[in-house]
């Protein structure tokens, strides 16, 4: 599933936009498959976004154990990121590092009070949306997360674009408008992103969301690294 990934080209892409798409990783068929799943009784809980004015339309938080195909993608995408991670951290000057297999994040986050699994997947219809925001879920974050976009556009659902704004110190925000297939992973900064200035790095904050559905259907699945309180 993640073979013939070339993680040095997607490391770059990462830190020079904040944000990466890895083509066709999974099948159709499994797509279908964790569509499937949103009907089993396999989550901790249920958010009603409309209830909380996150937006419009609902999402599910897995319970342990995870489905073996997330569990898989959680554990083996992780190794690659940390050490984008670490290298960010190092040119902004921020102490703090990652360690290099995602069990040992994971124990970090428990003995921070943060044991209870992020991976959601959510379901939208026409008029759902989902406001800008940004996945944090305590203080012992990772700096990326996965999308996993299970529908088709112009297929199965319209709009439902996903929308990342950068705000930038003392200037205007830039929106980037995605639409990836089905199958495809979107990686992408949790908080924040270096970016390279006249007198050295400096941090540019990144959120999202996801636009109006216009019609259709719209699945994706959420994988979050560090775990919530």
């Amino acid at each position: 599933m993640l073979k013939n990934i070339n993680w040095e080209v997607i490391s770059e892409e990462l830190s020079d936009k904040g944000f990466v798409t890895l083509k066709s990783i999974l099948t159709q068929t499994e797509c279908d498959e964790l569509i499937a799943l949103y009907s089993q009784p396999i989550y901790r809980s249920v958010i009603n976004m409309a209830r909380y004015q996150f937006g419009l339309g609902e999402y599910k938080y897995f319970a342990y154990p995870l489905p073996n195909i997330i569990q898989t993608l959680r554990t083996e995408v992780y190794p690659h990121l940390a050490k984008v991670a670490n290298r960010w951290m190092n040119v902004l000057n921020i102490k703090e590092l990652f360690p290099e297999k995602h069990e040992d994040l994971l124990t970090i986050c428990h003995e921070n009070g943060q044991n209870r699994p992020t991976p959601l997947i959510l379901k939208y219809t026409e008029g759902g949306h989902n406001a800008l925001h940004q996945d944090l879920y305590g203080d012992i974050w990772f700096p990326f997360q996965m999308v996993i976009f299970l529908n088709e556009p112009q297929r199965d659902f319209t709009g439902g674009e996903f929308v990342l704004v950068e705000q930038r110190p003392r200037m205007q925000s830039i929106p980037e408008v995605l639409t990836p297939s089905q199958g495809d992973i979107l990686i992408f900064t949790t908080n924040f992103r270096p970016v390279k200035g006249t007198k050295g790095y400096y941090r540019t904050n990144m959120r999202h969301g996801v636009s109006k559905i216009r019609s259709g259907i719209r699945h994706t699945l959420g994988i979050i690294f560090h775990d919530a309180k």
